[in-house]
């Protein structure tokens, strides 16, 4: 990888990295957000809430905008949406402002995320390069949660929960500068978009990502979770069949076409269940237990965030020892080993080794996973589907976030911690058990079309 490359996937890097912690770094700072805004306890809950909706229930459409816009574009409309969000928020008066800062970050995150995912495609050519970028940009999301936690907490305890939202004015203007200088666009899939298929898929993914943070607060017997998520799940099913029918669909139903991508694609939604789940309830059981301020709580998660991001340096040579299936199986092994050790922790635990070590398992897990995952997503996708995959692939990733707290929330209200990390740890063996089902029977071939998408400045 040359210099100009390393700087490419720098700026697609640092994007995702922005997106990905903004969803955790107001966590730690929401009693100062609440105490200086005026947020009722049940309006508090939409500072999350409402990036989450607006985020997750776009993506798709975000990454079949990218096709048709190019994905250069998208990624620049999307940071800048994002970047002037933030100012916005930074500065809110009040709860309304707030809210509308995060609806847009969330907005700007849509089009931005799924654009950097399948710009690597067209910066980076088919085999170890593009591996290697694969798995830079698949760490920093997934260490993202654990840095927003850390930046939050420190950014909280020295200066002001406001800087939880300026903070990314100037990595948004950093990106935003650099992004026509190093990336490359790609070529735009000539058409339009499919109207019945946009509409379908963003009410549907709201819906059920609506009903999934409403039962997460409400319980699983709420009548409006219950009928967002009945809704959410009757316009996917539409969105699928109008899908079948439309000839520049949102999400190509092809992407379905190899096991190995369905297997990934489920991975993508368990394992995010298992770990964003994690994330919240350790935060809690560090702060309310051992007594940790917000910046020690964030820093507590550093081994995670660090063990996941010097792995996917390594990633390249690793492969080259062992196969892509047997590390993505020691990884959903090594997650579940971590949960079931942090299951007996209580107020007596020491950090070390009682949370520490665990982190450092399941990051080790997370990362051979999920890099291994997002290769067999993306790897072999046809140029002109490269967006509509990583959108599916980052919504995937969203709603299953918002499924495991939803699920442990209520599995941590009935039966305690040590049932909710054990929960955990069963959406990670689901996850191993279908990839061990749907294991590729050969190699995945090249689509005919072309393996690496042209590009052009």
């Amino acid at each position: 990888m040359n210099p100009r490359q390393r700087i490419t996937l720098l700026v697609i890097a640092l994007a995702q990295l922005m997106l990905i912690l903004d969803g955790t770094i107001v966590t730690v700072a929401l009693p100062g957000i609440q105490e200086e805004l005026g947020f009722s306890p049940g309006g508090l809950s939409w500072v999350m809430n409402a990036y989450m909706l607006a985020f997750g229930g776009l993506l798709l459409l975000g990454g079949r905008a990218g096709d048709i816009l190019g994905r250069r574009r998208a990624l620049t409309a999307g940071v800048l949406i994002f970047t002037l969000a933030s100012l916005l928020g930074g500065f809110a008066p009040g709860p309304e402002a707030m809210i509308a800062s995060r609806v847009l970050q969330g907005v700007g995150g849509a089009l931005a995320g799924p654009a950097g995912l399948a710009l690597i495609t067209g910066n980076f050519p088919q085999g170890p390069q593009r591996d290697r970028a694969i798995a830079v940009f698949t760490s920093v999301g997934a260490a993202g949660a654990a840095i927003g936690l850390l930046a939050g907490g420190v950014l909280t305890d020295l200066v002001s929960w406001r800087w939880v939202m300026f903070v990314n004015v100037p990595i948004g203007l950093a990106i935003l500068a650099l992004t026509p200088v190093f990336v490359r666009e790609t070529p735009r899939v000539p058409g339009r978009f499919d109207l019945a298929g946009a509409v379908t898929a963003t009410t549907g993914s709201s819906g059920l990502v609506y009903g999934l943070v409403r039962a997460s607060e409400q319980g699983w017997d709420d009548g409006w979770a219950l009928a967002s998520l009945l809704g959410g799940l009757v316009l996917l099913a539409l969105f699928v069949r109008v899908e079948r029918r439309a000839a520049q669909p949102v999400m190509p139903l092809r992407l379905f076409a190899e096991r190995s991508r369905v297997a990934g694609y489920a991975s993508m939604l368990l394992l995010p269940a298992a770990m964003m789940g994690t994330f919240f309830f350790l935060t809690q059981f560090v702060q309310l237990e051992l007594g940790y301020s917000p910046m020690q709580a964030g820093l507590a998660f550093l081994p995670l965030a660090l063990t996941i991001l010097a792995l996917s340096q390594l990633a390249g040579r690793i492969l080259r020892v062992v196969s892509a299936h047997t590390a993505s199986v020691a990884g959903m092994l090594l997650i579940p080993v971590g949960l079931v050790w942090l299951s007996r922790i209580d107020a007596t635990t020491a950090y070390f080794p009682g949370v520490f070590v665990p982190l450092v398992v399941m990051g080790v897990g997370a990362a051979a996973a999920l890099v291994v995952m997002s290769m067999r997503i993306i790897n072999g996708v046809r140029g002109d589907d490269a967006g509509a995959a990583s959108g599916l692939l980052q919504a995937m990733q969203q709603t299953g976030g918002s499924l495991g707290l939803a699920v442990l929330v209520t599995v941590h209200a009935s039966a305690g911690l040590a049932a909710t990390f054990l929960t955990a740890a069963g959406f990670s063996l689901l996850s191993l058990l279908i990839v061990t089902v749907l294991r590729p029977r050969r190699t995945m071939p090249e689509p005919e079309d072309a393996a690496t998408v042209v590009t052009r400045r």
